[in-house]
């Protein structure tokens, strides 16, 4: 008898352990978040918009050095729409959506910043041979320093995307290689 107690109290313990587990994760890595905007008009109309990574919040500001020596700062931005994402040469699921967001890139209004992971990477060749490979026009920031953008970022899985709105707002983070109509989706929905 005592020893189904304490196996019954085993199971309902383990259970919640794994319920909290994923209840946790859903919060910290939902697929895609979006803010409605309603919510977003609010929040601008407060003045009361933080810096950080959550839906609704300012994106932080960074400064980087393209692979063809240009200076980038996202806060230079603010007036356009920017895709940020966060990739590396030798990740399936980014080499798998590189031609959707170039098409993308090439048929809607919309400023692609694609951070590379660059200390992932072999070599600065493998980037430039990556980007002649795939036909890719749009800027192509490189993560090199430490601390890493990447870390301000909290890149885990890559691809990463923010579509940030024109007032440098995140408005959707996607975890994962997008496809074109799923980027099309993104930015309809930004102001």
């Amino acid at each position: 008898m005592k020893k189904n107690i304490l196996l019954a109290i085993i199971c309902v313990l383990f259970a919640w352990a794994i319920y909290d587990f994923y209840a946790n994760e859903k919060q910290q890595l939902s697929v895609s978040e979006d803010i409605s905007p309603k919510q977003n008009q609010a929040n601008v109309e407060q003045n009361e918009l933080a810096v950080g990574l959550q839906v609704g919040d300012i994106a932080p500001d960074f400064q980087l050095t393209t692979i063809d020596g240009e200076s980038v700062v996202l806060s230079e931005y603010r007036g356009q729409r920017v895709m940020l994402n966060f990739w590396a040469t030798w990740c399936p699921p980014c080499r798998a959506e590189m031609p959707d967001m170039e098409r993308f890139y090439q048929e809607h209004d919309v400023t692609i910043l694609a951070v590379n992971l660059t200390q992932t990477e072999e070599s600065i060749e493998d980037i430039r041979q990556f980007v002649e490979d795939y036909n890719l026009t749009f800027m192509i920031p490189l993560d090199e320093e430490n601390p890493s953008v990447s870390s301000t970022y909290e890149i885990r899985p890559i691809p990463t995307t923010f579509m940030i709105d024109s007032k440098g707002v995140i408005q959707q983070k996607s975890y994962g290689a997008l496809n074109y109509e799923q980027m099309v989706h993104a930015l309809n929905q930004m102001n």
